[in-house]
C-alpha cells in the first residue's frame, strides 16, 4: 500500500516545475492582508457566490499552472479520495506531509477545487441571463398592465371613429365630418400620436428590454470567456468562433467586426442584432452568452477542467490506447467491438421477437393481447386481490410490535452488517461506534440535520455527527451498503416469491397511437418521435426494480 501510495504521488508530481512546487507550497501560508492561508481562501465559501469572486479564485489555481494531463494520470475516484482527503485536513498537518505527499495531495485538491469553481461560475452565468430574460419579461407585462387603461381609451375611441366611418361611407356622407362628430381633430390628431407612443412592437417580445441588462453583463462576460476553455461539438463551432470574436475585441469596442460569425443568431434575436447600422454590439454581445448558456445545458459545448460540464471523449479510452488493445486483442468487453457487428447483432435479436410475436399473434396466444387487421387491443386489468386479503392484512398490521426505528435498525445491521461498507476515507477502517452511524444516516433520510439531530439524541453532538459524516459517509459507501441489504434481501427463502425483476418495468411498455411528434422538432432519445400511448402491463424485457424498500 505505502509503495502505491508513492506512485499514486509520483503520477501526480511528474512534470512539476521547482518555481511550481514552491507556488504548491505558498498555498498553506497566510494570504497577504488576510488572516487565512492561500488553501484556507480557495476552500472558503465566497459568502453571497458572484462571477468576480469564483473567477478570482478560479484563476488563483489557474495562475499555478498545472498540466491538463495531470487529472489524467490516476482514477478519478482515488483523484476525489485525495481530495476528499485533502479537504478534511487543517493546514497545519498538510505543512507535516513529506514533500511528495504534501505536493500529491494539493494538486490532487486543486484539481478537484477548480471543477467545482469550473461548474459554479457557469451556473452563475446560467442563472444571471436567465434572470436578465425573467426581468425583461416582468418590466414588459408590468408596463402593459400599467398602459392598460390608456391603451384601451384608445380602442373605444376607434372602435366608434370606425363605426362612423362605415356609417358615413354607407350613407355617401363626408367621412372627415363624422370622426369630428365624435371628437374634434385636433384631439383626434394627439391619439393617433399617443397610440403609436403605446404600442409595442410588432412581435410583442420582451426581448428588446434585455439590452438594459448589458451594463451588468460586462462586468463579468469578457472575464468569464477569457478563463473558460471551450470544446465545442461540431454543430457549435460557429457560436464559438462568435466568442473567439468577443475574446479577441474585449477591451469595450463599439462596433463589431464585420466578420463576426452570424449563422447562430436565431429569429427572434435577428431583429435586434442585425439593425440599419450593422450589427448591434449590446444584442450581439448577450446573444453570444445566451446561446454560449443554452449549448453548454445541452452538452453541444464542454468546458475542460469542469466536471459537469465535462467533454464526453473524457470519459473514454484514448484512441491510441483503444486501437492497440483491439489490434492485440485486449479489450475482453462481452459486446462486439465495431458498430456493425452490433447492430447486426441487436438487429437478429429483433427480428427473432417479431417472428415470435407474430407467431403468437396468428395462433391467437399473445398474453392479455389480441392483435389483428384492426389493432391491437389489449384487456383490462383486473384486481387480483380478494377483499378477505385486505381484511387480512389489517389484521397482520395489528399484530406487528410497534418498535423503534433506531432498534430496528440496529437489528437490520446483525443481520445484514451493512455498517462495515462505511470505512473511514483515509484508513479504510469500519465505524467503530455503529449507533453513531445509524444517528447519522437517520439525520439524512428524514431531512432533520445533525444539529436537530444531536439534540434529539443524548450522548451525542453536531460536531461529533459531522465528523463522522466528513470522514465515514459518502455516495460510495451508500451504495455499497445497499448493495449489502439487496444481496440479503434475496437470500431470503421468501424472495422466491417476488420472482427475478424481469417481468417489471419502470415506465411500462408503449405502444403506437397514430400520427406523429414532430411538429415542434422534438425526439425524444428513447422513444424517438413517434407518438406512444404508455401502459401499466409489465414487459418481459424491461429493467429490473429496485428492492432497497
Amino acid at each position: 500500500m505505502t509503495r502505491a501510495q508513492r506512485k499514486v504521488f509520483a503520477l501526480l508530481t511528474e512534470g512539476l516545475s521547482a518555481e511550481q512546487c514552491n507556488r504548491l507550497d505558498q498555498l498553506l501560508e497566510q494570504r497577504e492582508g488576510s488572516p487565512y492561508s492561500t488553501l484556507s481562501w480557495l476552500r472558503m465559501p465566497p459568502g453571497e457566490p458572484t462571477p468576480r469572486a469564483v473567477l478570482e479564485r478560479l484563476n488563483a489555481i489557474r495562475e499555478l499552472a498545472l498540466s491538463p494531463d495531470a487529472s489524467q494520470q490516476l482514477h478519478q475516484n482515488r483523484l476525489l479520495q485525495l481530495a476528499r482527503e485533502a479537504g478534511q485536513t487543517a493546514v497545519y498537518q498538510l505543512k507535516e506531509y513529506e514533500q511528495a505527499r504534501r505536493h500529491g495531495t494539493l494538486v490532487a485538491l486543486m484539481i478537484e477545487t477548480a471543477a467545482t469553481l469550473t461548474d459554479e461560475i457557469v451556473d452563475l452565468n446560467d442563472r444571471l441571463i436567465g434572470s436578465f430574460f425573467t426581468k425583461s419579461k416582468n418590466k414588459y407585462e408590468r408596463a402593459f398592465a400599467e398602459q392598460g387603461k390608456a391603451i384601451n381609451d384608445k380602442v373605444r375611441l376607434y372602435a366608434k371613429v370606425g363605426a362612423a366611418l362605415v356609417d358615413a361611407r354607407d350613407q355617401g356622407r363626408d367621412p372627415f365630418a363624422a370622426i369630428e362628430a365624435i371628437v374634434p381633430w385636433d384631439s383626434f390628431s394627439a391619439s393617433v400620436k399617443e397610440a403609436a407612443e403605446l404600442a409595442r412592437d410588432q412581435d410583442f417580445d420582451a426581448l428588446s428590454l434585455i439590452g438594459e441588462h448589458y451594463p451588468q453583463l460586462r462586468r463579468y462576460g469578457p472575464a468569464l470567456i477569457e478563463t473558460l476553455r471551450l470544446r465545442p461539438a461540431p454543430i457549435a463551432r460557429e457560436l464559438i468562433e462568435a466568442v473567439e470574436v468577443l475574446r479577441e475585441n474585449r477591451g469595450g469596442l463599439r462596433k463589431v467586426p464585420q466578420y463576426a460569425p452570424l449563422g447562430f443568431i436565431r429569429k427572434r434575436w435577428e431583429a435586434y442584432v442585425l439593425g440599419p447600422e450593422g450589427i448591434d454590439r449590446r444584442f450581439y454581445e448577450l446573444c453570444v452568452m445566451a446561446e454560449l448558456k443554452n449549448s453548454l445545458r445541452s452538452g453541444d459545448v464542454a468546458v475542460a477542467g469542469s466536471r459537469q460540464f465535462r467533454d464526453f471523449e473524457d470519459y473514454l479510452m484514448p484512441h491510441p490506447e483503444f486501437d492497440r488493445r483491439l489490434t492485440q486483442g485486449e479489450l475482453h468487453v462481452a459486446v462486439p467491438t465495431t458498430g456493425a457487428a452490433y447492430i447486426e447483432e441487436r438487429m437478429s435479436l429483433l427480428r427473432n421477437a417479431l417472428d415470435q410475436t407474430n407467431t403468437l399473434a396468428r395462433e391467437d396466444q399473445l398474453p392479455d393481447a389480441e392483435l389483428n387487421t384492426t389493432g391491437l387491443k389489449i384487456s383490462p386489468l383486473e384486481n387480483s386481490v380478494p377483499k378477505e386479503a385486505e381484511a387480512l392484512r389489517d389484521a397482520l398490521s395489528s399484530m406487528l410490535p410497534h418498535v423503534k426505528i433506531t432498534d430496528l435498525l440496529m437489528e437490520v445491521d446483525r443481520w445484514t452488517g451493512f455498517t462495515r461498507h462505511f470505512t473511514h476515507l483515509k484508513t479504510n477502517e469500519p465505524v467503530k461506534d455503529s449507533s453513531l452511524l445509524l444517528t447519522a444516516i437517520l439525520a439524512d433520510a428524514t431531512n432533520l440535520g445533525l444539529g436537530k439531530m444531536a439534540v434529539s439524541c443524548p450522548g451525542t453532538s453536531p460536531a461529533k455527527l459531522s465528523w463522522l459524516v466528513a470522514w465515514h459517509i459518502r455516495d460510495e459507501t451508500f451504495s455499497k451498503a445497499l448493495a449489502e441489504m439487496v444481496n440479503h434481501q434475496h437470500r431470503i427463502p421468501f424472495a422466491a416469491h417476488w420472482g427475478e425483476g424481469t417481468t417489471s418495468s419502470s415506465d411500462g411498455q408503449r405502444y403506437r397511437a397514430g400520427g406523429r411528434g414532430e411538429a415542434g422538432g422534438q425526439v425524444n432519445a428513447k422513444y424517438g418521435s413517434d407518438r406512444a400511448s404508455p401502459s401499466t402491463l409489465t414487459s418481459p424485457t424491461s429493467t429490473r426494480p429496485s428492492t432497497s424498500k
